[in-house]
């Protein structure tokens, strides 16, 4: 938690706390395209292989200083999404350099008084991996994904975090550690983050360990 002014009088104390501070490194390619939906990316849409920094804070309005600081260090640095949303506010910039990211979000944490250790740890809430489901499954899901189709037959691996935007390096990282998956849904924004991730039963499980893994090793404050 950060001052970021002094108030005069009775005036309330600006304040911003950090509540996620992610660093998402070579952007895999269907992570990178379910970002440049325009569900997702109502800024510039990231490409695979680049580098993303996800922020949200609290209270969320002061996202718009934080996009600020970002730019005015890294002028070059391609905002994906900026969004206000009833209690935080988030933010996602990337680019291919990887220092412009690092600089950009050290310009934040620096603006905000902040560290990268004052985010909050995940915390998960649920997994589960259903195997073989059923057509109908399949159907309902595939009405209200955002990302690709989910096949009857395949195993689905099911996953929920909080923060929510933890999502984001969940999915990630999945793809990363089994390419072959599929990504049928990421929902990074609101009060928790959830994965629908679907394949063969191997890649699934892969994925879930790799996810349980990067979470526990993130570094940061309790809830």
């Amino acid at each position: 938690m950060a001052v970021l002014n002094t108030p005069k009088g009775n005036e309330a104390p600006t304040r911003t706390d950090i509540r996620v501070y992610l660093l998402v490194e070579d952007l895999q390619q269907q992570f990178a395209a379910y970002l440049g939906t325009p569900t997702r990316a109502r800024g510039y849409p990231p490409y695979a292989g680049e580098h993303a920094l996800i922020v949200e804070v609290s209270p969320a309005l002061a996202i718009e200083r934080v996009i600020d600081l970002a730019l005015r260090e890294v002028p070059g640095i391609q905002p994906g999404i900026l969004y206000v949303e009833r209690q935080f506010g988030v933010l996602e910039i990337h680019s291919g350099d990887l220092a412009d990211v690092r600089r950009a979000g050290e310009a934040i944490l620096n603006g905000t008084g902040n560290v990268a250790a004052d985010q909050l740890r995940p915390r998960v809430l649920y997994h589960d991996v259903i195997e073989d489901i059923t057509d109908q499954h399949a159907v309902i899901l595939n009405r209200n994904r955002q990302a690709s189709m989910v096949l009857p037959g395949q195993s689905l691996l099911v996953y929920e975090m909080t923060p929510a935007l933890f999502a984001a390096v969940a999915a990630n990282e999945a793809e990363r550690a089994a390419p072959g998956l599929t990504l049928v849904d990421v929902q990074m924004i609101g009060a928790a983050g959830r994965l629908y991730i679907s394949g063969s039963t191997e890649d699934v499980v892969t994925a879930r360990d790799r996810i349980t893994a990067v979470l526990a090793a993130i570094e940061g404050r309790d809830h």
